[in-house]
């Protein structure tokens, strides 16, 4: 497996990828790749396939249907054939459908979002060479024209659980999970391992919804929790987490003295916290899906994609953070420490949950 690691260039999350140019020239091959959409870009298209959620769940899709836009905006591009487009999964059984349709619409490059499209890509790659794909949240080995992007969500979510512990007043925080995996999974060990090490007598009330898409059961489970005493739960849940914040925007409206947080997810989910009177956004974790599918767009573009690479992002290359939120100057200050200290290497963060 190749890894590439990218170095942060800025607090916007711009990542850039270190990657070996092609060669230049009026050559015949230099004029295949640009009718390809290589080299000018002139013909290349881009299409992400979403994971169940939507391009609106104020989350994951979310974050990577903006950085496509992004791209297409700076590229002169329209929502469309020849220019990009999403194709909305409802189910896990529409993943390769998508993929194909994707591909039999002229889309060149195809981003799968999401840990679950990985089958579907590892088993369209081989038939489809002329087509770039791009899994995220995943690996695919051994395949050329297929890249994969893996976010250190551990990191964050360990940041997440600092914040989380510095604010509690109950001595009681939750983790929603959507479905339990690899990637979620990370998510957990970190927000659990960054709550005890600020104070190992915090309990910590862990549950998943089963879906990243069920805002109903999101809300069912935000309102046991909190009833039990929670008040602060960070959501790792796409979809399903807009009835956490549903909960607990209905709870403080209703009786503001029990005052409750929400810890978002993947990009800034101040909004979805907003409420008159208030917000129940504490803070969120960033995850820079959107300026991965921007930048991998933009290297596709030039006829660079990155193809057989893992590209790693952490906190140290700037490809998660989180936000500053309504955090206390208290608990930034902690949060900076503990970030510092996994920058270099001093607090390593587990990546799967203890069972």
């Amino acid at each position: 497996m190749k890894k590439s690691t990218l170095l942060k260039t800025g607090l916007a999350l711009a990542l850039t990828l270190t990657l070996t140019a092609c060669g230049g020239g009026n050559t015949k091959k230099d004029d295949a790749a640009k009718k390809d959409g290589g080299k000018d870009g002139a013909n290349h298209s881009v299409a992400l396939v979403t994971d169940v959620g939507g391009v609106d769940d104020k989350s994951f899709n979310q974050s990577a249907w903006e950085g496509l836009q992004e791209w297409g905006k700076e590229n002169n591009k329209e929502k469309g054939k020849d220019g990009f487009n999403y194709y909305q999964s409802n189910s896990d059984s529409d993943f390769l459908p998508n993929l194909n349709q994707a591909i039999n619409d002229g889309f060149k490059t195809i981003f799968g979002i999401g840990f679950k499209l990985q089958p579907a890509i590892e088993e369209i790659a081989d038939s489809k060479k002329d087509n770039n794909f791009v899994i995220i949240d995943s690996v695919v080995e051994g395949k050329e024209n297929v890249a994969s992007v893996v976010f250190k969500d551990n990191e964050a979510a360990y940041l997440a659980g600092i914040a989380a512990a510095q604010t509690t007043q109950t001595k009681k925080v939750g983790f929603v999970g959507g479905q339990e995996g690899e990637v979620i999974g990370r998510f957990e060990a970190g927000f659990v391992a960054g709550v005890k090490s600020v104070d190992p007598e915090i309990k910590v009330d862990v549950q998943y919804a089963g879906s990243f898409g069920d805002a109903a059961k999101g809300k069912s489970i935000a309102a046991a929790m909190y009833k039990s005493g929670v008040d602060v739960i960070f959501h790792a849940s796409g979809d399903t987490g807009n009835g956490v914040f549903s909960e607990a925007r209905d709870i403080m409206k209703t009786n503001p003295k029990d005052k409750v947080w929400v810890i978002g997810v993947d990009r800034d989910q101040e909004e979805e916290g907003k409420y008159d009177g208030g917000n129940v956004t504490l803070t969120s974790t960033l995850k820079g899906v959107g300026t991965v599918v921007k930048d991998i767009s933009g290297k596709a573009n030039e006829d660079k994609f990155p193809g057989g690479e893992t590209l790693v992002y952490g906190l140290k290359d700037g490809g998660v953070d989180l936000t500053k939120g309504q955090l206390s100057e208290d608990v930034l200050k902690a949060v900076d420490d503990a970030k510092t200290q996994i920058i270099d290497g001093k607090v390593e963060v587990p990546e799967k949950p203890t069972k």
